[in-house]
């Protein structure tokens, strides 16, 4: 066996066995603009998540294919331990009266890993585990009276909540066509999870299509398979650009939740494209920003409009209600600062539209992806030549929406007043990395 052909041989089976094992005991991975993370690998977590024109990671499969035909031999191990608080409040209501509850569960370790390996001067691979999510609530029940005893706050029996994670796999080549520039692929292996409790108020049959698959059926899991596409250039020895591009990945039915999800349980992940540059402003200061668009509008059970159920669509329909979600656009603006041979310093600003409107505030009490600002700081200590640790922290001030309750239109004008939905998040990482 050749030099090359035993490199491919290593890049199959060594980080393919960790990412599988990495892959097993991922959690809830939440996420920051809308339910996608605001950055993927701590290198770029510290910088606001601007990172894909920046070569000095292994989360190519994540950030940008291209990039793994310059990143050389190294691999990143690392968890994020996760902190949002989320919680809603209900005003001015004539029968379900004034409620402020938070969500439990205010605490996750979400695990990532990147592998890269430099097979000749021209081509580079990879592999990355990484996650999405947001989508979780736990909110505890018996708090209100919907008129049949103690319920919780959507009138439904027991704690109430949603929870949904999604794992992808990204293993990943790239080619560099010449000494500036290269386009890599990362097909996308795609597994997500999901599970409701307490809606049983929208499992009646005159609100959805099949009642029996609405809440309360434990974890469902769906797959699909997508693609992500990326370019690297260097424009010239201080000033790379990015672009990466995911297309709509297709899933597979939520069939435990056919009657809550839009299309029978659809749960489709959005297409997504980034670009950006990274700019080497003097030999110790490098400066990056992404531009990030996110199509939460092209999945149904996400965009759909929530006021759908009361106009006699029933949930499950293929136009009927969803979360109500906007696309959303983001801004990542990062600095990097070499302070010192083992020192590198990070910081950096990250900031995106609130996908939530007003309109479809009752059923976002159950996913209140509504923050849109997020401070990052983060730094990487060469322990030595080949080994490496960064740290990143991440803070997400509280935002909130207001709107009209649902319940509104649903039982009668005034009974439910005004709901608010609101979510605040801080993040702090270690990651571990070594060169070979």
């Amino acid at each position: 066996m050749n030099n090359a052909s035993s490199s491919i041989a290593t890049f199959n089976l060594r980080p393919l066995a960790v990412a599988l094992i990495l892959g097993g005991s991922l959690t809830s991975a939440f996420a920051t603009n809308g339910y996608f993370s605001h950055g993927y690998g701590m290198k770029a977590k510290g910088m606001g998540g601007a990172s894909v024109a920046m070569t000095d990671n292994a989360f190519a499969g994540a950030n940008n294919p291209a990039v793994a035909a310059w990143a050389g031999n190294r691999v990143e191990v690392g968890v994020d331990m996760f902190m949002p608080k989320r919680g809603m409040e209900r005003t001015g209501g004539t029968a379900l009266g004034a409620i402020a509850v938070d969500s439990d569960s205010n605490t996750f370790y979400v695990p990532e890993f990147g592998y890269n390996r430099e097979i000749s001067k021209q081509l580079g691979v990879g592999i990355t585990v990484y996650g999405n999510g947001g989508m979780n609530t736990d909110y505890a029940g018996g708090q209100i009276n919907c008129g049949a005893g103690a319920a919780n706050v959507l009138c439904g029996s027991g704690r109430l909540g949603v929870n949904l994670e999604q794992l992808i796999i990204a293993p990943t080549i790239a080619y560099k066509v010449s000494d500036s520039h290269s386009f890599g692929v990362s097909p996308l292996i795609v597994r997500q999870t999901f599970k409701a409790d307490g809606l049983q108020a929208f499992a009646a049959p005159t609100s959805t299509s099949n009642p029996a698959a609405v809440t309360n059926n434990g974890n469902d899991t769906s797959s699909g398979y997508g693609i992500r596409l990326g370019y690297l250039g260097k424009v010239s020895d201080a000033l790379n650009i990015g672009v990466s591009y995911s297309p709509k990945i297709a899933m597979s039915k939520f069939s435990q939740y056919a009657g809550l999800f839009a299309e029978a349980g659809g749960f489709d992940i959005p297409a997504n494209l980034t670009v950006g540059f990274s700019f080497q402003a003097t030999p110790e200061v490098t400066i990056a920003a992404d531009y990030q668009s996110i199509k939460y509008s092209g999945v149904p059970s996400i965009a759909n409009p929530s006021n759908a159920i009361a106009s006699g669509i029933p949930l499950g329909a293929a136009n009927g209600s969803g979360f109500g979600w906007s696309d959303v656009n983001a801004v990542k603006i990062g600095v990097q600062w070499r302070a010192s041979q083992k020192l590198t310093m990070r910081a950096g600003v990250n900031v995106g539209d609130n996908p939530v409107k007003s309109a479809d505030v009752t059923f976002n009490i159950l996913a209140p992806g509504v923050v849109t600002t997020h401070y990052t700081v983060g730094g990487t200590y060469a322990m030595s030549d080949k080994s490496e640790v960064t740290m990143s922290y991440m803070f997400a001030p509280s935002n909130s929406v207001t709107g009209s309750s649902l319940y509104n239109t649903l039982m009668g004008p005034g009974v439910a007043g005004n709901e608010t939905v609101k979510m605040s998040q801080q993040a702090i990482g270690i990651q571990f990395g070594w060169k070979f």
